[in-house]
């Protein structure tokens, strides 16, 4: 069974220490030029692992990716056919 996981970005002083991140979770991403990791963990350990990885001397900061809790269901950009033809009985 696939578990549920959110990300989490982590700000770091060095890029010396990313290999000591694998095992709070998978990492996706390291950025060198800004210094700051992607990683995937499982939502259920998240609070627990943001707690973890702030005690870390390496780490700035830990934020939470909010995705898994926005709507991505978008309505259509288009307006109904109904909707066009009161916009133009004004004119």
């Amino acid at each position: 069974m696939v578990a549920n996981r959110v990300g989490l970005a982590v700000w770091i002083h060095s890029l010396k220490q990313v290999k000591q991140l694998k095992r709070f979770g998978n990492i996706h991403y390291v950025s060198k030029k800004m210094k700051y990791v992607i990683l995937y963990c499982d939502e259920e350990k998240s609070d627990e692992t943001i707690q973890r990885l702030n005690s870390l001397h390496f780490v700035k900061d830990v934020s939470k990716s909010m995705r898994p809790w926005l709507k991505t269901e978008y309505e259509s950009s288009t307006p109904d056919k109904a909707k066009k033809d009161d916009y133009k009985m004004g004119i």
